[in-house]
Formats: structure tokens, sequence, C-alpha cells
């Protein structure tokens, strides 16, 4: 039989594995429970994103106007920006994660990918859902521009241009200068007007970033590629032309020639 000394041991050692099991599973238990949960839409905040980007963006910077942090049009304020940002398009079936690297078929994929395995590396804050802003920035009008136009309705439409216009007043106040001043007048113009149901007025009326045409592009390229090769086959054209005219003279001064009699 075991000394008492030796089973006293044993009996220590499984209580302090026992322990040391519990406390892992307290702490996960308690992680999940305090994980943030978050609840802003990751395609609509995209969609935000992207109208910021293409309509918005280029005209601060010809300003060269810096927004300040506080303003929640601010790429930093997107909670899913860093995960956006680490998201690779490898090909046009092929979704790369920048963070471990796995590969994935389709982008709804890898968003599921974020928010399983990377969900710890979201900009969790008050107030930095870019969705919130949809309303005012017309995702509805990008997202579902193949989508036949539901009636208008005049409340929502009045909420939309008041969230619009306290975008306008904070993210460029007037009164910091012409720059803002100008930035002001452009969002109200670019965005706000059109938040009405009589349909004269459409978003993004002063345009966006300008896009390069991939079709004129690539007949640019091709035309540059073929154009060498059009003025070498003309210069040996202009060649074997001009040897021709030269045989032909040659020909007809010996046709001159008196034969002796």
């Amino acid at each position: 039989m075991a000394r008492p000394e030796v089973r006293a041991c044993k009996f220590i050692v499984i209580l302090i594995s026992l322990q040391s099991m519990i406390r892992v599973f307290a702490i996960s238990q308690n992680s999940e429970e305090h994980a943030p949960e978050v609840h802003c839409s990751r395609e609509r905040s995209r969609a935000a994103y992207k109208i910021v980007e293409e309509y918005l963006i280029p005209f601060v910077e010809k300003e060269n106007y810096q927004m300040s942090q506080k303003c929640k049009l601010h790429p930093g304020n997107d909670i899913f920006r860093d995960q956006e940002d680490h998201k690779i398009h490898v090909d046009v079936n092929e979704w790369r994660c920048g963070y471990c690297k796995k590969s994935f078929r389709a982008e709804k994929f890898i968003d599921q990918h974020f928010d399983n395995r990377h969900s710890n590396l979201l900009n969790v804050s008050e107030g930095n859902c870019f969705a919130e802003l949809c309303g005012a920035l017309h995702c509805d009008h990008v997202m579902n521009s193949a989508v036949p136009k539901t009636k208008c309705n005049p409340a929502a439409a009045t909420r939309n241009r008041h969230l619009c216009e306290s975008l306008a007043d904070s993210c460029f106040p007037v009164h910091q200068g012409p720059s803002a001043g100008r930035l002001h007048e452009l969002f109200l113009r670019q965005f706000c007007d059109a938040h009405t149901c009589s349909g004269r007025v459409k978003p993004f009326a002063r345009g966006g970033k300008k896009h390069t045409n991939i079709f004129y592009l690539a007949i640019s390229i091709l035309i540059l590629m073929l154009l060498p090769i059009f003025y070498l086959i003309v210069f040996l054209y202009q060649r074997e032309m001009r040897k021709g005219t030269q045989v032909l003279r040659r020909i007809s001064k010996q046709s001159l020639k008196k034969k002796p009699s």
C-alpha cells in the first residue's frame, strides 16, 4: 500500500489541476460574456464609407482640409476599417485575410471569418458605426440602384435631411475659414438637398472621384503597341517601292540604247 504522504501528494496534485481547469473555464466564460456586442451592419458601413471616399474625400483633399476626429465622417471612426484594410482581393473568386492569410471564395465568407476569428480587432467605441450615417449619405440609392424605388416618406426625408445638415455643421464649421465654408456648402448640395420627395434633386450632384475607363485604357495601350509595327510596315513598303522604281529606270535606259547594225 502507498504511504499516506504519497496519497496526500497525489490528492494535492489532482486538486491543483482541477483548480487550474476551473480557472481557465471561468476566464473563457467571463471573456465570452463580456465580449463587446456589435450592433452595426458591416454591409451598410461599407457602402457609407465608399460614398464618403467617392463623393466627399476628393473635395476635402482638393481644399487641403483636415477633418476632425470628432467628425463622424472621419475614416478613422469606421468600426470595420482595420478589418476592411486587411481584406486582400486577390482574384475574382479569391479573397485573403491579411491577418492570418486564409483564403476565401467570396467576400461574404471573409466577412464571416472576420466576425468569428478577428472580432477582437474591431474599433469598438461609441458613435463609430458608419451604417448610422446611411440615411444622410443615400446608401439605399447606391446599394439598391437596380431595385424599383419605394414611395417616398416625407417624415423620413425630413429626418435624414436634419441628420445630413448636422453632419455638415459638425464636420465643416463655417467659422473655421473659407475652406470649411466651401466644404459646408458642397456637403449641403452634394447630399442634403436630395432629401426631398419632389424628386427634382438627385444625390451627388457635384460628381465624385474621376475613374479611368478600363476600355479606353486598353484601347490606348493596344494602339501604342501597334503603332511601331504600322510604321515598320510603311517603312518596308516604301523601301521596296523605291527598289522597284530604280530597277524600272535601269531597264528603261537600256531599252533606249540603239542596237548595233
